[in-house]
C-alpha cells in the first residue's frame, strides 16, 4: 500500500487547477463524498451536509500536506443562512489548518430572488474574512449578472458542459468568449472545468481562458504532487486572441499564491517547495494575512544547498533567508507593476505579491506573465 493510499480517504477526490500560461498546478479542487453508510440512510439536512463536505474536503487535503490553495464548492442556499454558517465554515477550515487566504470558495446554486440579499451579504463577509470567492456554473446556472459586480468575484467557473461544447458549437464558443471578455473587464479570472480532450483545452486557451481542469489534464486518481498533461498547440497555430484594451489591471495576471505563517521554519518551507515543483515563491504572512516576506524558490534552495546549509538553517525561521515582499495593489495597471519590478536589478524576475485594500495577500503575479501579456 502506498503512502497516498494511507493518507487519502477513499471518499476524497482531487482535481488540479492548471495554469496554461506556465503549465503548472496553481490550486487544488477538493471534494468529499457522503459519509459511509451505517444502517438506513438518515434524513440529511442540506446545509449541515454542505458544511460537512467542505470541512472534510479541507481535512483530506491536509492529510496530503499540499501547500497549494484549495478550491472548495459551497451552495448559495447554504450561504443564505448567514453568520452562523460562516462561523461554522471558518471553524471547519481552521480545524484543518487552513487560513482564509488559502481557500477559494466556489459558490453554486440558483440564486433565487428571495435569497439575493443574504447571499450577497455572505459573499461580502467571506471577502472581509480574507477568502477568495468564485461563482460556479457560469453560463448555464441562473446567476444575476450584476451579482458578479456585487460579489467582486475572484473566479468565474464556467459550466462544464458549456466549456466542453464550445469548440464544436460556434454559438457556445461566442458565449464563452463574451464571458471571458466580461471577466477581463471585471478584473477576475475564468476557469474552464471538465475538459476531456486536448482540442477542447486549446480552443478554450484561444478564447482567452487561462485556468482549466478536467480529464484531459489529469486522471481521476490524480493527487497533489502527481504529474499533469498540458496539451501543446501545433507549430504555427494561432496565438490566443489579443485583447483590445490597452490597460489591463494587475488583477488579470494574479494567480493563487502559496502562503505560510511568517514564523515558519526553513525546513517547513523546504518541505512545501519539495511537495510542488511548480511553486516559484512562498509568501510569509502575519496573523492578518499581510505579507511579511517572500521566499524565492531558486535563491532559497541555493542557500540551503551550500556547505552545512541545511544544518544551519532548517530549524531556524525561514524569514532569515527570505526577502522583503514586493506588494502591488490589485487595481494598479499591469504596466505599472512591470515597471516597479524592473527597479530592482537583482530581483527583476521575483514574483510580485498582489494585495487588497487592507494589505492582505490575494495571490502572486509572475513577471514573465506580465511581459508576455503586455508584449505587442
Amino acid at each position: 500500500m502506498s503512502a497516498v493510499d494511507v493518507l487519502v480517504p477513499a471518499r476524497a477526490v482531487f482535481h488540479p487547477v492548471v495554469d496554461l500560461g506556465t503549465g503548472t498546478v496553481v490550486a487544488v479542487e477538493a471534494h468529499a463524498g457522503p459519509p459511509a453508510p451505517a444502517g438506513p440512510p438518515p434524513r440529511v439536512d442540506p446545509v449541515s451536509e454542505d458544511l460537512r463536505r467542505a470541512a472534510e474536503a479541507a481535512r483530506a487535503a491536509a492529510d496530503l500536506r499540499t501547500p497549494l490553495p484549495l478550491q472548495i464548492g459551497l451552495r448559495a442556499e447554504t450561504l443564505a443562512f448567514g453568520d452562523p454558517v460562516l462561523a461554522e465554515l471558518h471553524q471547519g477550515f481552521a480545524g484543518a489548518g487552513r487560513r482564509p487566504q488559502e481557500i477559494i470558495i466556489c459558490v453554486t446554486g440558483g440564486f433565487p430572488p428571495a435569497q439575493r440579499a443574504p447571499v450577497t451579504a455572505a459573499l461580502s463577509g467571506l471577502r472581509r474574512a480574507g477568502y477568495l470567492v468564485g461563482l460556479g456554473g457560469v453560463g448555464a446556472a441562473h446567476a444575476p449578472l450584476d451579482l458578479l459586480a456585487d460579489g467582486a468575484s475572484y473566479l468565474l467557473k464556467l459550466d462544464p458542459g458549456l466549456a466542453r461544447r464550445a469548440p464544436a458549437e460556434p454559438r457556445r464558443s461566442a458565449l464563452v468568449a463574451s464571458l471571458v471578455e466580461l471577466a477581463h473587464r471585471l478584473e477576475t479570472h475564468v476557469l474552464a472545468p471538465g475538459l476531456e480532450t486536448g482540442d477542447q483545452v486549446l480552443h478554450l486557451r484561444q478564447l482567452g481562458v487561462r485556468l482549466v481542469q478536467g480529464p484531459a489534464l489529469a486522471p481521476p486518481e490524480w493527487r497533489p504532487g502527481m504529474p499533469i498533461t498540458v496539451p501543446v498547440a501545433a507549430r504555427g497555430a494561432p496565438d490566443p486572441r489579443e485583447r483590445l484594451d490597452l490597460g489591463p489591471r494587475v488583477s488579470e495576471f494574479t494567480l493563487p499564491g502559496v502562503t505560510m505563517p511568517h514564523t515558519a521554519t526553513a525546513g517547513e518551507v523546504l518541505d512545501a517547495l519539495n511537495a510542488e515543483t511548480g511553486i516559484t515563491s512562498i509568501v510569509l504572512v502575519d496573523e492578518r494575512q499581510r505579507p511579511r516576506a517572500t521566499v524565492d524558490r531558486t535563491r532559497f534552495l541555493l542557500r540551503l544547498s551550500g556547505a552545512y546549509g541545511h544544518a544551519l538553517h532548517a530549524h531556524r525561521p525561514a524569514v532569515r533567508l527570505a526577502d522583503a515582499p514586493r506588494p502591488v495593489p490589485r487595481t494598479v495597471p499591469a504596466v505599472a507593476a512591470l515597471r516597479a519590478a524592473g527597479q530592482e536589478d537583482d530581483r527583476v524576475y521575483d514574483d510580485l505579491v498582489v494585495v487588497d485594500e487592507l494589505g492582505r495577500c490575494l495571490g502572486i503575479v509572475r513577471v514573465a506573465d506580465l511581459i508576455r501579456g503586455l508584449s505587442p
